[in-house]
């Protein structure tokens, strides 16, 4: 059993188990992202629909997905390839790719406008190994990265990341601890260090 230390639910993990978030493994007494390298949707979207409107606007940019969640929002667009039962059985079967691969691709659209790479559609952060060495790969090549978030990840976290993130969308989905508790399951304090980390990098 091993702790993880990446969002505040600290989950204390089985030997061979995954945390809440269905994508964080305990293995050889080591917790790590099971879901790295997993892709489950890959898109180049406008990069209002982060959504971003004063950060490269009227640019494209290639928005990539894998699965687990840290919450459980009821009103979630994405639960079917983030933490569904669907989407935890049906991962094994997913697209996987290397951080150059997908780095590589980034670059391969740039003929149609695209600037960089979007970590979206299931919360990045608790795959954040794989964002950190994507994203280090994105930059060398000249291009963005853009991280679409709960911000429900320790600051540490954050912190190791932060050199690689060119802009950020940070989604406080209510406005009090109880809403986040009794609705979504998270945490609303997490969520406000988060919002106010990042608005420290800058």
């Amino acid at each position: 059993m091993a702790r993880c230390n990446v969002c505040f639910r600290h989950c204390e993990i089985p030997e061979g188990k995954v945390g809440f978030c269905g994508a964080r493994i305990c293995e050889d007494g080591i917790v790590r992202a099971a879901n790295y390298g997993v892709v489950s949707a890959l898109a180049l979207d406008p990069i209002e629909k982060k959504p971003l409107n004063r950060f490269m606007a009227g640019s494209r940019i290639l928005s990539v997905g894998s699965y687990g969640c840290n919450l459980r929002c009821p009103f979630c667009q994405n639960s079917e390839i983030s933490w569904s039962k669907e989407a935890l059985r049906m991962a094994s079967q997913a697209m996987q790719v290397t951080p150059r691969q997908l780095a590589n691709t980034a670059a391969y659209y740039r003929s149609e406008g695209n600037v960089g790479l979007a970590f979206t559609y299931n919360e990045p952060l608790i795959g954040y190994e794989f964002v950190r060495d994507t994203a280090k790969l994105v930059h060398e090549a000249g291009m963005v990265n853009v991280l679409v978030t709960n911000g429900t990840a320790e600051v540490e976290i954050l912190d190791e990341i932060a050199p690689y993130i060119d802009a950020m969308n940070i989604d406080l989905k209510g406005f009090t601890d109880r809403y986040y508790e009794d609705v979504l399951g998270g945490n609303r304090q997490t969520s406000l260090r988060g919002l106010c980390r990042s608005v420290m990098w800058n």
